[in-house]
């Protein structure tokens, strides 16, 4: 299995340095005022002394992405898979699908809140939203990918439908199933702190709201900063698990880096 290289991190953490010191030299030079954007270190500066403030909007946050998170990989699981097997099901469903993602959050939060009220509901339906579909749309197009030779092949010698899918079909699909994973890991943070904009009595849309009004700059970017940082985490997390249950796929990727 290929390893990560501890060299190969070294790059993006220079280009992130040789940004932030820009950054800072910028912000320096041409007196900018800090309401309009503070320097790096004001910004670090900041983050370190409302911590604890910072925390426990965090965790909220943390806790109903998560909890979104795993609501919509579970529905565009399930879906996906519904309409793998059900062919006819998929021409009348998958256009709604994609139609479903041409509505803006922004306009359907506000009615769900309507609907729904303040409560977390609303908020898990937002985070559904925009988690289901890149996991389904990912786990169909790999259902297509499977091997037609393969396939042929387990007709002929007489397989079922079952069979068919948990050996063949369900292997191939795995790998495009995590890159619907990550990318749905990275939007459930975002849909997160969107639907803590529209009404929440903590979490980082609430610390952002509040701070924006208040022209507390700084503290807009450490959370933002902070938000960058929880994605990261979920998205790494997911990797790490993609490299211990589909092993075949990163020697594959592996193998095409090094080629090229």
């Amino acid at each position: 299995m290929r390893r990560i290289s501890s060299w190969s991190v070294i790059p993006p953490l220079l280009a992130i340095l040789a940004i932030l010191v820009i950054w800072q030299l910028a912000t320096t030079l041409f007196n900018i005022r800090d309401w309009i954007l503070p320097s790096p270190v004001q910004i670090i500066q900041e983050g370190m002394e409302i911590y604890p403030r910072l925390w426990a909007h965090s965790l909220s946050t943390i806790q109903i992405a998560l909890g979104g998170f795993a609501i919509g990989v579970s529905v565009g699981l399930a879906l996906a898979i519904l309409l793998h097997l059900m062919p006819r099901a998929k021409q009348s469903i998958y256009p709604l699908m994609i139609l479903s993602q041409n509505v803006p959050i922004i306009a359907l939060a506000p009615l769900l809140v309507l609907w729904f009220g303040f409560g977390t509901l609303p908020k898990i339906l937002i985070i559904t939203l925009v988690c289901f579909f890149p996991v389904a749309v990912s786990l169909i197009d790999g259902f297509r990918q499977t091997n037609p030779t393969l396939l042929n092949y387990m007709q002929m010698i007489g397989a079922s439908r079952r069979q068919i899918f948990f050996k063949l079909e369900w292997p191939s699909a795995l790998p495009y199933f995590f890159s619907g994973l990550k990318i749905s890991a990275t939007y459930s943070v975002m849909g997160a702190v969107i639907a803590e904009w529209l009404g929440a009595q903590e979490g980082l849309g609430v610390f952002m709201t509040v701070a924006s009004s208040a022209f507390r700059t700084d503290q807009v970017f450490v959370a933002i900063f902070v938000i960058m940082a929880i994605s990261l985490i979920l998205f790494g997390f997911i990797m790490l698990l993609e490299k211990w249950l589909v092993p075949w796929d990163t020697d594959r990727k592996g193998a095409d880096d090094d080629d090229e």
